[in-house]
Order: structure tokens, then C-alpha cells, then sequence
């Protein structure tokens, strides 16, 4: 096995995140109340100052009525 490193675009998953949530015309405070995920929580996802696991990005996405996609492909050069 070897060690690859992979890169993700923290930005573009943040941007998704704040494109989503506006698309479902949801505050934060709402989708908190949804999802049971501190307002606070929501926020410091939104400024890129955390990094959610899986499951709470899976409770986000179901918060607004959507799924979350994730997606492997060839890297950019």
C-alpha cells in the first residue's frame, strides 16, 4: 500500500455547504434546530474553521431535504 497524499479544496466543500444551505432557504439557526447541530457548529463550518466528519455532513445535507455526494476522480494538473 502506498502513501499518497490527497488534497481537497476545504473552500469548495465550505462554499457547497453555504450554496446548499441558502438554495434550502435556511438560516443557520434553522438548520441547527433541524439537525441538532449547534448553530455555533454550523458557523465554524461555514468559515472553514472546523472539519465535520462524514456523518455530520450526511445530517447537514438531510437537514435541507438533499443528499451528499461524494465523488473520486483523476486529480488536475
Amino acid at each position: 500500500m502506498s502513501n499518497t497524499t490527497y488534497t481537497v479544496e476545504v473552500d469548495e466543500i465550505v462554499q457547497a455547504l453555504i450554496e446548499a444551505r441558502h438554495a434550502s432557504g435556511m438560516t443557520q439557526k434553522e438548520l441547527s434546530k433541524i439537525t441538532g447541530i449547534a448553530q455555533g457548529d454550523i458557523s465554524k463550518l461555514e468559515k472553514g474553521n472546523a472539519n465535520p466528519s462524514l456523518r455530520t455532513l450526511i445530517r447537514l445535507a438531510e437537514g435541507m431535504g438533499m443528499q451528499l455526494k461524494v465523488e473520486f476522480g483523476p486529480e488536475s494538473h
